[in-house]
């Protein structure tokens, strides 16, 4: 698979003028040939990295994309990296931003056909709006929901009081005058939409403000209605952040060529976990790499909806 590809630094350059750092990989061949953009969560870099939870997804992705014949951008989003800015100042619209200028600058590549998107975490949400408003020719959604943020947010708190917390949250929890972790995330809620400006204090913790308002309040919904090309929407159902039966909301949602797969024993980490799901076990999987079954799913599903006129 390594023979199959050549890689080397690029910058795309968003609507303000910033530089967004990123790697280009492309696959063996003659051009042209299909392409897709990269898109991760938070402030993890191209890879999927941020400090010692690294996901790795990056790489292994563009190795198998460029294996059939599809060439892979991805970047650093802002403050990431070697990408400039302040990643907690960046709204959650501006990312979006970004990533439509990079998908239209991919796509104009002379040696690219047609471009796509896959997206992992929230990354997957703006994967599904390029996919409906800005010309993706085929959509991936890795680990993407289909409710509010803040739905979703209460629903992995709920997911955590059914589990069972680690002592070290139950007491954190208890100390801050809650009895539940959805009583606590609700509270969070509530302060976060207080809040005004890019960047400010919850809980002593200094937080994207702007980013977790929008991100709060943006329904996918209304743009997966809009989704006409073909997606593909995976979500492991060890899942205990994105709630997997999001899938079947998904699936009415799409007008278009919609597929849905529930991934058995995957978690949001995007590896296998055959015990109870939680996410204590974090630190144990990024031990592991990416599920390959899961890299080649995608990888063969995206080149044979790129291709196809």
């Amino acid at each position: 698979m390594e023979a199959t590809l050549r890689e080397f630094d690029q910058t795309m350059t968003a609507d303000d003028g910033l530089r967004l750092s990123g790697t280009m990989t492309l696959p063996g061949v003659q051009g042209p040939y299909p392409a897709v953009l990269l898109l991760l969560p938070g402030n993890l870099d191209r890879e999927g990295n941020a400090g010692k939870g690294r996901v790795e997804l990056g790489r292994a992705l563009a190795a198998a994309l460029a294996a059939q014949g599809v060439a892979t951008y991805r970047y650093d989003r802002r403050g990431v990296g070697a990408t400039p800015g302040d990643w907690r100042a960046t709204a959650f619209y501006q990312h979006r931003q970004d990533a439509a200028a990079a998908l239209r600058q991919l796509a104009e590549r002379p040696d690219v056909s047609v471009a796509g998107a896959i997206g992992y975490s929230e990354g997957a949400l703006h994967a599904a709006a390029l996919g409906a408003r800005e010309g993706a020719r085929a959509v991936v959604m890795l680990c993407g929901h289909a409710k509010t943020g803040e739905e979703t947010l209460l629903w992995w708190a709920a997911r955590q009081d059914e589990i069972g917390l680690p002592w070290v949250m139950r007491l954190m929890v208890l100390l801050m005058g809650r009895r539940t972790m959805r009583d606590l995330a609700a509270r969070m809620v509530a302060k976060v939409k207080a809040t005004t400006g890019d960047v400010a204090r919850v809980y002593g913790m200094r937080i994207g403000a702007r980013a977790y308002r929008e991100f709060l309040t943006y329904d996918p919904r209304k743009d997966l209605a809009d989704v006409r090309v073909p997606l593909l929407a995976i979500t492991g159902d060890k899942d205990v952040q994105v709630d997997p039966d999001d899938l079947d909301l998904i699936a009415e949602l799409v007008p278009g060529p919609v597929e849905t797969r529930r991934f058995p024993d995957l978690t949001h980490l995007l590896r296998r976990d055959p015990g109870p799901a939680t996410q204590r076990t974090y630190g144990e999987q990024y031990r592991r790499p990416v599920d390959p079954g899961l890299v080649a799913d995608v990888a063969t599903w995206t080149a044979a909806r790129l291709r196809t006129p």
